[in-house]
């Protein structure tokens, strides 16, 4: 239940980075234990708020976690639109945004977390947000676009939905950084070394650009 007292307004550059504090504090421990298994406590003593700001900012944990699913999406997103796929040669963008993607998942291992913890929730969260379909619609028509110069420029096959290829290229770096570790004990092979890493890499750039070159 949420303090009778209410928390006093704070200035406006002091909220703005009150609310960022408690907002990345929320992100990293979401992350490390989940939707359950986190406490707002821990959050507030993370960010070095009192608990009171969380209430005013977000409400309650519901509200907090998709912030935070909200904040990790918007990431991800913000730092696609600085690939300016557009401007390279179409197998050269999709290239790109491989290695990006890549990239982006493998230092960002909350992103993952994060994602996974919302599937387990069926994304009851993320299908109350007003903010998702915004942030990813601009990466799907970037992508629909390189894809459509490639065909006119006689590179790439026609008829490829840009959704379902970005899906393709999200699942292939996704499923192994998540499962790296599994899949390791289970193959009995290391999936976690440098080697095995860009191994992991060049196969998904192959496969992928495999299936849109002509």
């Amino acid at each position: 239940m949420p303090p009778t007292k209410p928390a006093p307004e704070p200035r406006t550059r002091d909220a703005e980075r009150s609310r960022q504090a408690i907002l990345d504090a929320a992100c990293a421990a979401f992350a490390e234990t989940g939707l359950g298994g986190t406490r707002l406590d821990h959050i507030a003593e993370r960010a070095g708020v009192d608990k009171r700001l969380i209430y005013y900012y977000f409400e309650n944990k519901e509200k907090l976690f998709l912030a935070a699913l909200e904040e990790v999406y918007a990431g991800i997103r913000g730092a696609e639109a600085g690939l300016n796929l557009t401007e390279l040669a179409p197998d050269a963008a999709i290239r790109r945004l491989i290695e990006f993607t890549w990239d982006y998942h493998r230092a960002h291992p909350e992103f993952l977390a994060l994602v996974n913890s919302e599937n387990l929730h069926r994304a009851r969260h993320l299908a109350q947000s007003k903010r998702i379909v915004e942030l990813n619609s601009p990466l799907i028509a970037t992508l629909a676009k390189v894809l459509e110069r490639g065909r006119e420029e006689g590179v790439f096959r026609g008829g490829v939905d840009p959704h379902q290829l970005y899906i393709t290229i999200a699942g292939l770096s996704y499923y192994y950084l998540s499962n790296r570790y599994t899949l390791g004990v289970i193959f009995g092979r290391p999936t976690d070394t440098p080697k095995a890493l860009q191994e992991r890499l060049s196969h998904i750039c192959d496969l992928v650009l495999g299936y849109l070159l002509r």
